[in-house]
Formats: structure tokens, sequence, C-alpha cells
């Protein structure tokens, strides 16, 4: 899969979060915008503006961080390729795609969130605690869960969001190097390297939306889906 098409899906699947999500990550990044001020990105075609600040993810680059995870063609042993998007930062919000593609020969079931561990440089597991749902970090969109079937080259993706929020100067903050991902109950794991470091601070938690279908464009390829606005 080429890495443009890995850094469409992100953005997409980001957008496919929900305008509440996007919104924040605008406040975020510049605080003082009126309510009524034209969205840098102008309105789509449908009306509804685009959000800006999910039109072009925006890694983290941090000297000596490993090198993220090349998109590959090849099918694991598990049947599945599972790949991380960028993490998109605004000033103490974070949010990250996960997409999940059928490369087997056979159908492959998921229903509800993924397991999450987030793992040191030395991929050992740090205290993070993991939420079914995104909103004790941010308001947006979860579809909840819901059986999903994906046949061969199907894909699915979910949403992560944390917060890099420093309120206890004694601890140290928390900057997870890799993503261990497990799709569900029961299945292989995997061990992925996001696109810009896991900096949780020291708030320790990760907020994931369920796993949601993504369908098929007329080119073959997977896209996220954006739910309506809310």
């Amino acid at each position: 899969m080429p890495f443009r098409h890995v850094a469409a899906l992100t953005a997409v699947a980001l957008l496919a979060a929900g305008c509440g999500l996007s919104e924040e990550l605008e406040r975020e990044r510049n605080p003082e915008r009126t309510a009524d001020a034209a969205p840098e990105g102008g309105p789509a075609a449908s009306g509804v503006p685009t959000p800006p600040g999910l039109a072009s993810t925006t890694p983290i680059p941090v000297d000596g961080e490993p090198v993220p995870d090349a998109p590959s063609s090849s099918c694991p042993a598990s049947g599945v390729r599972i790949e991380p998007g960028m993490v998109d930062a605004a000033m103490g919000l974070r949010a990250m795609s996960v997409t999940l593609t059928n490369c087997g020969k056979r159908a492959y079931r998921l229903n509800g969130y993924p397991g999450l561990r987030v793992l040191d440089e030395h991929r050992e597991p740090l205290d993070v605690q993991i939420l079914e749902g995104p909103n004790p970090v941010t308001q947006m969109e979860d579809p909840g869960p819901h059986p999903l079937t994906l046949r061969r080259e199907e894909s699915a993706h979910t949403v992560l969001v944390w917060r890099n929020t420093v309120t206890d100067t004694t601890t140290n903050a928390v900057s997870g190097t890799y993503l261990e991902v497990t799709p569900a109950k029961g299945a292989r794991k995997a061990t992925v390297t996001p696109q810009g470091r896991i900096d949780l601070g020291n708030t320790g938690r990760i907020g994931t939306t369920a796993w949601q279908k993504t369908p098929a464009d007329d080119t073959g390829a997977s896209r996220p889906t954006a739910p309506a606005p809310s």
C-alpha cells in the first residue's frame, strides 16, 4: 500500500470521527478563533466546512525516535495488516487512526473495541488506561460495538484520542514509542510504530472508538466513511 494512500486513510479516518473532534483540534491550535470565523479550508461542496486541522495531519518529529512502519504489501500470518496513521497534534489534544485490512483468504470478523497496550522504546508496557469510548478525553462520535465482517482487501479503522497534559510536575511524563494492537479477543497481536510518539503527559489514558468498516471506493481502495455532521 503506497505511503500517500495510508496518509489519505489517516486524514479521512480522523475526519470520520466527527466534526466535534475536528473543531476541538482547531480550537487547540487557534484558541482566539471566533465561532463565526470561516474555516481555513473553506466550505466543502456539501456546504459543510472542511476541518482545516484534519485536512493535513501533523506528525510529531522527535530526534532519535524509531522510524515509523513502512506500508507493506505483504500479508502477515494473521491474515490482516494493521497500520497506524500519523499523530494529529494540537496544543494538548492528540488523535491517531489505526487501520486494519484483511489481506487473507478468509473473512475476518470484528466486534467492538481493539485491545491496546502502549510500549516504551524497549517494548515494555507502560501504565496507561485504555478507555472503551473517546468521551472521557474529548467529545466525538463513536459507533459503539457492532459486528463487522471484512472480506479480502476490506478494511476497518479505529480512532485513538489522548491529551498531552502535565498536571503533576513531580511525576514523569509518559511517552510511548510502540503500540500493541489486538484486533479482537483471541486474535493475534501486532506491534506497530506510530508516526509520532504517544505523548500522554501524566494523564495516563487513551480513549478509542469501536472498529468501524471502511467502504471501498470506485478504485478498489478503502477509505473511512465520514458520518453526518454533528
